[in-house]
């Protein structure tokens, strides 16, 4: 769907100069096309704005001069809470009827599967008792959905895949602005989720969409129960992940990463290939490749235990 900018800013005090653009979504300021908007809030993008290719920017008055010509400015001292305004106009329409899927050879599924409209089965597929495939659903031949698995609308299903009892996938990430007044404004998520193929999720995991854009589980990666993966992540190929390990929202991890039983991440940070946290790590800020990490804040294993056995030396000196 897309509405013309002046629509869009109609309640929002927004004026603007120029011709009337069509706007088909909102993405950030290096993915935005001339038929998308963004926003421009945390000074750390400063450098983004002469490079963007959005067609409307929120952005406030002193750096509103450094975005390219043909780039309409859309003057404001609360951009992040203007795209959380814009945001509803691009969410998806839900709807409880439903559609008949298309479905490959082979496939076993249980009659008390509900399917929303446009949903694509590949060969072999089994889908048991009290599943939800959202609208738009694509799922590779060969998987096996658990009973009572939830596919949000958009998702992407790789191949040979297994997703166990009770697990969500593409529900909203935890996105809200914040108005002067304290209130809570939601941000719509409109991205989704791709996943690759030969991925295990444990049980009662959550897999949050993207705000735009994707959140990837790549091939080969085997998540175990109870995880929860933020919105926009991008998670590598072959990774393994324990109980109650949580990523917090566009985090990277890299390829045959290993995080133990309870650690976490911060937001916005990158662990390289073949990184282990063992459990209860704190990961607090991006990570070198090839090595192993423990403690919050995380810190290379041989440091983190000296800095143990020195503690334990401290106490027992008393």
């Amino acid at each position: 769907m897309s509405y013309t900018l002046s629509q869009i800013l109609e309640n929002l005090s927004i004026d603007f100069t120029g011709s009337d653009i069509e706007i088909d979504g909102i993405h950030t300021l290096t993915e935005a096309s001339p038929r998308e908007l963004s926003f421009f809030s945390d000074p750390k993008y400063r450098d983004q704005l002469s490079k963007t290719q959005a067609g409307a920017v929120f952005v406030d008055a002193e750096h509103a001069s450094l975005l390219p010509e043909g780039t309409i400015a859309l003057i404001t001292d609360e951009a992040y809470l203007n795209l959380a305004y814009a945001s509803k106009y691009f969410a998806h329409t839900l709807t409880t009827k439903g559609g008949h899927p298309s479905l490959g050879e082979g496939c076993d599924i249980d009659k008390r599967v509900r399917f929303g409209h446009n949903v694509t089965v590949g060969a072999n597929v089994t889908i048991m008792a009290g599943c939800y495939i959202g609208d738009n659903v694509t799922i590779g031949a060969g998987t096996l959905l658990h009973p009572n698995v939830t596919l949000y609308h958009h998702t992407v299903l790789g191949e040979s895949c297994i997703i166990h009892s009770g697990t969500v996938i593409g529900s909203d990430g935890y996105g809200f602005a914040h108005t002067k007044q304290g209130e809570h404004i939601k941000i719509y998520q409109n991205g989704n989720v791709e996943i690759g193929d030969a991925v295990e999720i444990g049980a009662n995991c959550t897999v949050d969409r993207a705000v735009f854009g994707t959140t990837y589980i790549r091939r080969g990666t085997k998540l175990d129960n109870l995880i929860q993966v933020g919105h926009n992540c991008d998670v590598g190929e072959h990774v393994l992940c324990a109980s109650q390990v949580g990523l917090s929202g566009s985090t990277e991890l890299g390829r045959n990463v290993v995080m133990g039983g309870q650690s976490g991440t911060s937001g916005h940070l990158k662990i390289e290939d073949f990184v282990t946290v063992v459990g209860r790590g704190g990961v607090t800020k991006s990570l070198a490749g090839g090595k192993m990490y423990g403690g919050f804040p995380a810190v290379e294993i041989r440091l983190w235990r000296k800095m143990q056995a020195s503690l334990m030396r401290m106490v027992k000196g008393r």
